[in-house]
């Protein structure tokens, strides 16, 4: 068989309507008493972190879950002997007035899979490893070699299905970027075209069977990965005329504020889109913790959401061209640059930070310049916003930067304009990018001057509006008087898609300024600002960025940074990818992810994966710099990429050799002192 040619946008939809929320139609699936998909809400689930052996433990756990607002629990089932003692969990919950769906998560065992069948109201196996084994082999299939590795998955996978199907039990055909086989990746690539076509060899078995109550998840610890692979699949789903509901998840997301940045990203991008009916967020922390999340996160979305969901955008007049080329793969928009002080915005240029920075001396902007130096951290203002309402306020603003001209290569300064036009043309001569109330429809003498005035000093302009069509005609009077712009859409994302097709009509490359707005409370602005931004950011679109919150500007600019490093857009610190644990992880996964940390948390731009064991792993490593896995018992195994360079290391000692191997790759850095 020939492979599959990747899909071009113009060729498949991943979606009803780019710019409204509009679910995808899927079929109902019941796991045990739940339906996941069809008309009902996103569920809600985690997995276990205990010993399925420990019958009680695991009971305890899966209760605290439930009190917190799961609805269906995993528990891992890594041989037949795990599998059996589901019964016993199970009919513990029922005494104690637990019918929550059971979910039997096998990798490797096809026997375990069996066996769970009789007890788990969903089996979920990974396509990956349930019947290849990953050696990361180069081999050269033929088409007849492909045909027969398929009919070799057909042939193992048939009892299971027809077990599945005769007892009335749920699949989830469960996909890692971290776990494809070596045939899928010989012949698609370490690709979300790979991940797809891995679960569509087992799709293909189980309706050729006639077995349909299906669930299919792509997880990647890569939000970019994760959101093109679910893109992709529920595109080729409704080419081949299959409605299976989605599992969302980023897997290894790792814990605190990170792990909640990166799967808001990655479910809340995919939940904009319409896509997924049920939901995990994969933190590195105790699994009753993960549901609050998926909650916060899921209400956006259902269709009985609170008042604080996001509103659906109405449908616009008229769109010739998508916003982008490929909805499959990360492409960023192509925009002109615009000078603001020592930065250049849009173009090839990174991300820039906006921040608001009202009342704070120069001392205290110095002070929090040397804090940073101290803690080798990267997370500086870099255009700070004043409010500029009159003289004084514009006398403030030139004192400030009289007293900072030491951080002329560092700093910039914004001016937002609130008055007359005298204040709106001295700001020009004071600022390095300059907002101007009265310039609202580009319309009139006082609009033609100011632009004429910021083109004579060579400054940029910052447009805002609530409508589109208004900053449309602002920017092109800008581009007619050749008056660079910086452009922000005070709206959803759904609106930034229309502006950003709306600009490509008018052959406008102007570069666009992502900001998202206060929220009622930290989490909130945590999950808000990640799926607006980071969803956007992940799409290509945005050239700088702000978040106009009520945080404190350090505890601010901590969040921006945070969801520029989650999007893949700026590496400011170390990367982790640490996988959530399960009843599979050779140690404790919390104290030990903490502790390396602690050790290496100074090296900007190393990534560091921290596995528990093996099952997704040397994949999801495959684009780390290092690996930290658990081996065996009190053994650590230790990757450069995906290649295991040391293995069965004492856990007391590991620790040093993973710093020793950083240094002999040349990446090690003394942490700073003070």
């Amino acid at each position: 068989m020939s492979p599959s040619p990747a899909p071009s946008s113009c060729e498949l939809r991943h979606c009803a309507d780019l710019y409204r929320r509009l679910r995808r139609r899927t079929r109902p699936v019941m796991v045990g008493r739940v339906g996941v998909g069809g008309d009902n809400p996103l569920r809600l689930q985690s997995m276990t972190t205990t010993d399925t052996m420990d019958t009680a433990k695991t009971v305890e756990q899966s209760l605290r879950m439930v009190e917190a607002g799961c609805e269906i629990v995993r528990i891992t089932t890594p041989t037949a002997a795990d599998a059996r003692n589901l019964g016993k969990i199970k009919e513990e919950l029922l005494k104690r007035g637990c019918d929550v769906p059971l979910v039997a998560d096998v990798h490797f065992q096809p026997a375990a899979a069996m066996e769970a069948a009789e007890w788990a109201d969903k089996v979920r196996i990974n396509p990956g490893n349930f019947v290849d084994n990953k050696r990361f082999a180069v081999v050269e299939y033929t088409d007849a070699d492909y045909a027969e590795e398929l009919e070799r998955i057909e042939a193992a996978v048939t009892p299971l299905i027809e077990k599945l199907k005769r007892l009335k039990r749920a699949l989830r055909i469960g996909t890692n970027h971290g776990s494809l086989s070596d045939r899928i990746m010989n012949r698609y690539g370490d690709s979300p075209l790979g991940m797809v076509e891995s679960a569509l060899e087992y799709v293909r078995v189980c309706e050729k069977l006639g077995y349909r109550d299906i669930i299919l998840s792509m997880k990647a610890s890569n939000p970019k990965v994760m959101i093109a692979a679910y893109r992709l699949l529920a595109a080729r789903m409704g080419e081949l005329g299959m409605d299976y509901p989605f599992h969302l998840g980023v897997t290894e997301a790792g814990s605190g504020e990170d792990g909640r940045v990166k799967s808001a990203i990655g479910i809340g991008s995919l939940l904009e889109d319409g896509i997924g009916d049920t939901i995990r967020v994969s933190l590195t922390e105790d699994p009753e913790f993960e549901i609050p999340v998926c909650r916060d996160l899921a209400r956006r979305f259902q269709p009985d959401a609170q008042p604080r969901a996001r509103k659906i955008d109405p449908v616009p007049a008229k769109i010739s061209a998508p916003y982008c080329k490929d909805f499959f793969s990360f492409e960023r928009r192509k925009t002109a640059s615009v000078r603001v002080g020592p930065f250049r915005v849009g173009g090839e240029h990174p991300a820039r930070v906006i921040t608001r920075w009202e009342g704070l001396d120069a001392g205290a902007l110095l002070a929090f310049f040397e804090e940073q130096l101290k803690t080798a951290g990267s997370l500086e203002p870099e255009i700070l916003e004043f409010a500029v309402r009159d003289q004084a306020g514009l006398g403030a603003l030139a004192r400030l930067r009289g007293e900072l001209q030491a951080e002329t290569s560092r700093l910039a300064y914004f001016a937002r304009v609130e008055g007359p036009l005298p204040l709106a043309l001295a700001a020009l001569s004071t600022a390095d990018l300059v907002f101007w109330s009265g310039l609202h429809g580009a319309a009139g003498a006082d609009a033609a001057r100011f632009l004429g005035e910021a083109r004579a000093k060579e400054r940029a302009v910052f447009l805002e509006a609530s409508d589109a069509e208004d900053l449309l005609r602002m920017e092109a009077a800008c581009r007619e008087r050749g008056v660079g712009a910086l452009l922000c859409l005070c709206g959803g994302l759904h609106a930034w898609r229309r502006l950003a097709a709306r600009l490509a009509e008018a052959g406008s490359e102007a570069p666009l300024h992502l900001k998202a707005g206060a929220q009622p409370d930290e989490e909130a602005q945590v999950l808000e600002s990640s799926i607006l931004i980071g969803s956007l950011l992940c799409d290509g679109l945005g050239d700088s960025v702000q978040i106009d919150s009520g945080l404190a500007p350090r505890r601010n600019l901590t969040l921006v940074y945070n969801v520029l490093q989650a999007a893949g857009t700026r590496i400011t610190k170390t990367e982790y990818v640490s996988c959530p644990s399960c009843g599979r992880t050779l140690f404790d996964l919390q104290s030990t992810t903490e502790r390396i940390q602690s050790k290496t948390g100074h090296l900007k731009g190393v990534k560091i994966a921290i596995m528990g064991c093996i099952v997704n792993g040397p994949g999801e490593m495959a684009d780390a710099d290092f690996g930290y896995v658990g081996g065996a018992p009190e053994r650590i195994n230790l990757y450069v990429g995906k290649e295991c360079v040391q293995k069965g290391i004492p856990s007391a000692s590991a620790d040093q050799a993973l710093i020793d191997l950083i240094k002999q790759h040349g990446k090690w850095v003394e942490p700073p002192q003070g």
